[in-house]
This record gives structure tokens, sequence and C-alpha cells, in this order.
């Protein structure tokens, strides 16, 4: 007898209303789908301990007996790999909050279209497991040459989150390594959420000197400040109605942190120079690699602050934990870098494949561009794959003899030696006031701060 390879999906439907059992096995069972029903949070328990397993769990909020949310504690601590998607007729934020926190996939408000329906359903328990090759389709376009890879379960479960945690107008922080894609995560969450046709603004707290800061985000009027001859709005006024990133926010200076507070709290402010108060509705997503329990004891971060932007929180893993995802972003860097260069795409062979998934990528998706870039260029792959094999661009030409690609290598290396050198020797005379340390090598102060990132260049305390 020939066995089937596809398997029809068996969908779980939970709630309380009879009526609304019967229109959804209805649609579900002409689309094909295999159908269980239960009435209470206690009796789809009772279900998931009988075979066969559900492929996907629709579960209502709203039950006697044991609603929604205790079920799907019990699902996620009995069946964790089971997917759930929550069914309720009342849109409430704390109850959405805790269903994405429980680990649930999607939100569905009553009552919702079918459309809204099939695509929870395609998103969950969807044909790519039976077409492998359409990998490539979890490339998502954000616009702005942005977009969002998902190849990899811990990604997916991000995507799923973010889109849940989009409709939800609470702040979110984004944790994880520098260059993991918090920039692009934020976006995605612009982008599924009621702000999207507004404004996307991203301000990089570290690359704007602490005195300039305040005035970069809230604005100043005429003679606030030597220079200040005009009025300008800043950032939050820009951003009204819309989504603004707060990238590396350990790096606000502690007073400005009091007032971002403020603004978090009251959603007003007052630009340097004015007594008037202006009201903006901003959503705030925050950012940052920095370990956030030693920067509160260490009075960097206001624990008061960290609570207010933690409404919600994203964890990045790194490149090295979704290696799955290497040969896409390989390909895609290829690509995109290729037409922005104007110059031809270069096919990767097994071998750099090979190296670039066993290589594991310390600066992340930074690096992973970085390093197409220079491939593109060279258009030299022995090299890539040595410079990879000898452990990165920072220790390439280390050993490699006298080859062209060695040579290549040896000369990136000493030159990167020597800028290391170099910085740290002017971080170290300005007593690391690397505004300070900027001027004295004649670099702007945004580039030093990419070169410090760059090399991963740490302040040395004396013992």
């Amino acid at each position: 007898m020939t066995r089937t390879t596809t398997k029809t999906p068996l969908i779980l439907i939970v709630d309380d209303e009879p009526t609304m059992l019967r229109y959804l096995r209805t649609l579900l069972e002409v689309e094909g789908f295999r159908v269980d029903t239960a009435t209470n949070g206690a009796e789809a328990m009772q279900r998931l301990q009988q075979a066969p397993m559900p492929d996907l769990l629709l579960l209502d909020v709203l039950m006697p007996v044991m609603d929604g949310l205790q079920a799907l504690e019990q699902v996620r601590s009995h069946h964790p790999g089971l997917k759930v998607v929550m069914l309720s007729c009342v849109s409430d934020t704390r109850k959405v909050v805790q269903a994405i926190r429980l680990g649930a996939q999607d939100y569905l408000t009553k009552p919702f279209q079918k459309a809204d329906l099939d695509a929870v359903i395609e998103q969950c328990i969807g044909t790519k497991s039976d077409h492998p090759t359409q990998v490539q389709g979890d490339i998502e376009d954000l616009g702005d040459d942005v977009f969002f890879v998902a190849a990899n379960p811990a990604m997916r479960k991000i995507r799923s989150q973010a889109k849940l945690v989009a409709n939800v107008d609470i702040p979110v922080l984004m944790l994880g390594e520098s260059g993991t894609g918090k920039e692009v995560v934020s976006r995605l969450i612009h982008k599924y959420s009621p702000r999207a046709h507004r404004t996307f603004l991203k301000v990089n707290c570290a690359a704007v000197p602490a005195d300039l800061l305040e005035s970069e985000l809230f604005g100043y009027e005429p003679g606030a400040f030597t220079g200040a001859t005009h009025s300008k709005p800043g950032k939050f006024e820009l951003c009204n109605k819309g989504t603004i990133l707060l990238d590396e926010i350990g790096e606000m200076p502690p007073q400005l942190q009091a007032k971002l507070l403020h603004v978090l709290q009251d959603q007003q402010f007052s630009r340097l120079g004015s007594r008037n108060v202006i009201k903006v509705d901003v959503r705030i997503i925050a950012a940052t690699n920095i370990d956030i329990p030693k920067a509160i004891v260490e009075k960097k971060l206001r624990e008061d602050l960290y609570y207010r932007l933690n409404g919600f929180t994203i964890t990045l893993p790194p490149l090295r934990e979704r290696r799955e995802e290497i040969g896409i972003l390989l390909r895609h860097f290829i690509s995109q870098v290729a037409e922005s260069y104007g110059r031809p795409s270069m096919a990767v062979s097994p071998r750099l494949l090979d190296a670039c998934e066993r290589y594991n990528w310390p600066g992340n998706l930074r690096e992973l561009g970085n390093f197409v870039k220079r491939f593109l260029i060279l258009a030299d792959e022995e090299m890539a794959i040595n410079e990879l094999q000898a452990g990165g661009p920072l220790s390439s030409g280390a050993g490699a003899g006298t080859s062209e690609a060695g040579l290549k290598g040896l000369v990136r290396n000493v030159k990167d030696e020597a800028e290391i050198e170099a910085i740290s020797r002017a971080l170290e005379q300005t007593n690391w006031n690397r505004k300070k340390a900027a001027a004295l090598l004649k670099i702007s102060y945004k580039a030093l701060l990419y070169k410090i990132r760059q090399y991963e260049i740490q302040r040395t305390t004396s013992v």
C-alpha cells in the first residue's frame, strides 16, 4: 500500500459558544482540515492527553471551568511545541500581552474575517514544511533596503511576537548582542502596527554627544544655547503618531533618562529654552546590548525607566545560534550589495557556504554584511574562506604564507592593529572621553564609536 507523505493538519477548537464552534468547524472542514472541538480549557487538556495530537489549537480566552489563559499556561507546560492562537470578543491589552508572554502564536479578536483566520493558519501550519525550498519565502521586505529573515524557530517566534505586540500600544524593549537585527525587528513591529502609515525614526543614543542628545530628541527654541538661532522640532515632535526607536538606550545620560521617563508617563515635554508644553503620541521601542542588572546597580540605567520601557521584551539570538539563516542571508546580502555597488552578483560555492556556517560571526549581521562587501569588491573566494578559517578579519593573515590572498589579509591586519593601537592610546589619554578622543584623532564622534564597536575596544581597569 502506498503511504501518503502529506498529512492533513488537525485543528482543535476550544470555545464555550456552540454557534462559534459550528461556524469555525464549517470554515475549516470546507478548507480540508480535520477538526476536533472542546467547550472549555479543562476539556481541551483532557483531549490533548489522547492521540492524535492536533497541529494547531484555537483557544477562546473567556470560558467557564478553565479559561483560555489558564489552559494556555498548562499547554505550554505539557505540550510546549503545540501552536496556539487565542480568540476573544474583547481586545484587552493586558490579556493580549499575557497571552504573548505565555507563548501564543497569534491573537484574533471576534468577530474576525475569514481572511484573518486563513492568514494565521497559514503562518502556523502552512505548507512550508512540505516544501523545504520555500524557506526563501521567509524573507520579508520592510522597505528602505531593510528585510527580516526567519528560517529558524527562534526567529519565527520573534516574528510572531512582533506582529502580535504591534497591535498593543505599549513600549517594547529589544535585547541582544550588537548587530543581531534589533532595528529590523523594530521596523517589523512598526509595519504591522496601526501607526504603519506614520513616521518611523531611529535615534542612536551612543552616536549623538550627550550634550546634544536632549536637543536632538526634544528640540529647542532660539537662545536655548550658543548657536541656537532658530527654533527646531525634536525627533519626538517629528515622530508624533508614529514610532521612535531609541537605540543603545543604555548610553543615554542619567539626567536625560529622567526626562524620557516623564515623556513615557505623561506623553508631554518642553523644548529646550521653552516653557510651553508639547503633547505627543509616540510609540517607543528601546534597544540595548548592555547587561541591564549591572547597569542598574552601577546607576547607568534608571530602574524606574527600565520598568517603563519593559512593557514587552524581545531578545534576539546571535547569528551563531541561527545558522540555518546564514545561507539565506549570505545570498540576500550578495544580491543586495551587488545591486547597490553596480557589480555583478557572485555565486556561493559549497566551500564558501560551509566556511560561513562554521564561523561564529561575533559581529552578527553587521559583520556578515561587511564580509559580503569585501567579498564582492575583491572577488577572491579563496581569500574570503581563508579569512573565515583564520578567525575573521581581525586575525586574517596570520600564518597565511606569501600567497596573494595571505598578503592582502596581512596588509589589512596590520592596518587594523595600527587603528586599534591609535584609538586605544587616544582613549587612554582623554580618560575615555570619546568626544575628546575623536577630536584628537581628527575623526567624527560617530566614526570613533563605530571603530570602538568594530574592534571591540574595551576600557581596562587597573588592579
